[in-house]
């Protein structure tokens, strides 16, 4: 049975770089990321030198045309304000980035997959989690 996930940015790296097989993770999965996450893997084509930007750039825009995108709208802002503030009182703020992926997910009723096992999304109130590990 497929899974509703969301991939986080250290995820997709990974499948770039080799170090995650995306077949072996997704499987069937129904994976979508979140605009966020687009805007991550943008900035890092941005950022490129000169001799890297153009394949980079191929690589981030097949990424791009073969993942829905999931739009960051007010329903998600409610709930990334409820987290950001959930964070906040428990101590743990996160980052903007981070909070925009998990209220992404929480309000798609998606599965949050991540790299990141110090990112703590399975903390937050409605929030289901999965940390990939790196080999």
């Amino acid at each position: 049975m497929a899974r509703r996930v969301i991939l986080d940015t250290g995820v997709l790296i990974a499948f770039e770089r080799g170090t995650l097989d995306v077949d072996g993770v997704l499987g069937v999965d129904d994976a979508v990321i979140a605009a966020i996450t687009a805007m991550d893997l943008l900035v890092g084509v941005e950022r490129a030198d000169e001799a890297h930007r153009q394949a980079r750039a191929i690589r981030v825009e097949a990424i791009l045309s073969s993942l829905p995108v999931e739009p960051y709208n007010v329903g998600i802002a409610r709930v990334h304000a409820r987290l950001a503030v959930e964070a906040m009182a428990k101590g743990r703020a996160r980052s903007a980035n981070d909070m925009m992926i998990a209220a992404t997910a929480a309000s798609t009723s998606r599965i949050l997959l991540t790299t990141d096992a110090s990112a703590g999304f399975d903390q937050l109130t409605g929030v289901r989690a999965e940390v990939l590990k790196l080999p």
